[in-house]
């Protein structure tokens, strides 16, 4: 019997952004478990984060992975950035998106790095506001990004033709 992956589910990029070892005090000393935050996704503007917890590592990242692929969302791209700036929250957490010049690269940090690669970006700027907590930090991105659109979405939902929007 041979078994063919799924070709949507071989195409998806995931990146791990950040393991925490939490530690639990109970009678005998600590119990060590760890959470994952995972990002997921297809390099053509479908992306998704997921937070895993295990008492292994491994377990932890595969769970995060399943959320992942449950929680991914389409993003508007402009070729090879985004069509605006944008500026998404979650909790303290800030991030402003800005497109870039085709050859710019992603100036990211690691956790907003891993966001925008997954979603298939590859030139835009980026500030982190705030907290840097990676919980936070992947929400505000993934709410920068949800808030991206083109000029002709814009432009079908004013109800008008896109060459009368000024850009």
């Amino acid at each position: 019997m041979n078994f063919k992956p799924d070709s949507d589910e071989a195409a998806l990029v995931d990146k791990v952004v950040h393991v925490n070892r939490v530690a639990k005090v109970v009678k005998g000393g600590r119990r060590f478990s760890f959470s994952a935050i995972v990002v997921v996704g297809d390099g053509k503007g479908k992306v998704g984060y997921g937070l895993g917890k295990a008492a292994e590592v491994p377990e932890a990242i595969r769970k995060g992975t399943e959320k992942a692929k449950k929680s991914m969302v389409r993003v508007d791209l402009a070729g090879t950035t985004v069509p605006h700036a944008a500026l998404g929250y979650s909790g303290s957490g800030q991030v402003f998106l800005k497109p870039a010049a085709k050859g710019t690269g992603v100036i990211a940090g690691g956790s907003v790095r891993a966001v925008l690669e997954a979603a298939g970006v590859k030139d835009i700027l980026s500030k982190v506001i705030g907290s840097n907590n990676p919980h936070n930090v992947v929400r505000a991105t993934l709410d920068a990004l949800s808030q991206m659109k083109l000029p002709r979405t814009v432009a079908k939902e004013r109800g008008v033709p896109p060459e009368r929007l000024r850009v």
